[in-house]
């Protein structure tokens, strides 16, 4: 356990709220409303601003959801790739009284700290609004940050570095994916094809959007349960 965690931990742990702000915190961190909806609206309209820019925009878009799905993927990869991390709630080391309930750490028992999925997810996503859109982008950048990383660290389901680390692997993950060399080699052809298909089109996004705010819970579970009976 490094210094820089434990001491974070250690003062977020001292910090206690009434009954009802703590119950808030732990609706923020728990509800798809509170997280990756709110990213993933802002990404829609954006989608369907029309000016001289908005081929553009949309290919960002695009390959911003792409970077997203990535970043999960990548995120659990490393979690069960990497060395198992307890997670704050369960260490011994700490020895720390945190908000969050029973329940919801039991979820968590089996799951790496290390990296933040959240972040990485959500940071990605933050990050092609912030290149399409700076100043909502900033905005979107804050919310993650306060809304979808903070209480997290604060019920101690992850430490400051597991966050930290998450983010930017995140962002970099969009930088890379937004870049013009490597976006238009796929973000134009899906352009084109949506263009000429905008019912599936439509269906898929909405399909896909769906899974990334609920970051593929339902069908990991079901992945989960078949794998547990083969």
């Amino acid at each position: 356990m490094n210094s820089f965690d434990s001491t974070i931990e250690t003062y977020l742990s001292s910090i206690h709220f009434g009954h009802f702000a703590t119950q808030s915190i732990q609706a923020i961190a728990d509800l798809y409303t509170f997280k990756g909806l709110v990213l993933i609206a802002v990404l829609w309209w954006i989608w369907f601003q029309q000016d001289e820019r908005a081929e553009r925009r949309r290919e960002i878009v695009l390959a911003t959801l792409l970077s997203g799905v990535v970043a999960l993927f990548v995120g659990r990869l490393l979690a069960h790739w990497l060395p198992f991390r307890v997670r704050p709630i369960y260490s011994t080391e700490l020895h720390l009284q945190f908000a969050s309930g029973a329940t919801k750490a039991a979820q968590l028992s089996d799951w790496s700290s290390f990296p933040s999925d959240h972040a990485m997810l959500w940071m990605a996503i933050a990050t092609g609004i912030f290149l399409v859109w700076r100043g909502i982008g900033v905005l979107a950048l804050l919310y993650t940050a306060v809304f979808i990383c903070l209480p997290r660290a604060y019920l101690g389901f992850h430490y400051p570095t597991d966050l930290l680390v998450g983010a930017a692997v995140g962002i970099a993950i969009t930088l890379i994916l937004t870049r013009e060399a490597i976006r238009t080699r796929y973000a134009t052809p899906m352009l084109r094809w949506i263009e000429r298909h905008p019912g599936p089109a439509a269906m898929l996004a909405f399909i896909l959007c769906l899974q990334l705010v609920t970051q593929f819970e339902e069908l990991r579970a079901l992945a989960c349960g078949v794998f547990r009976h083969l």
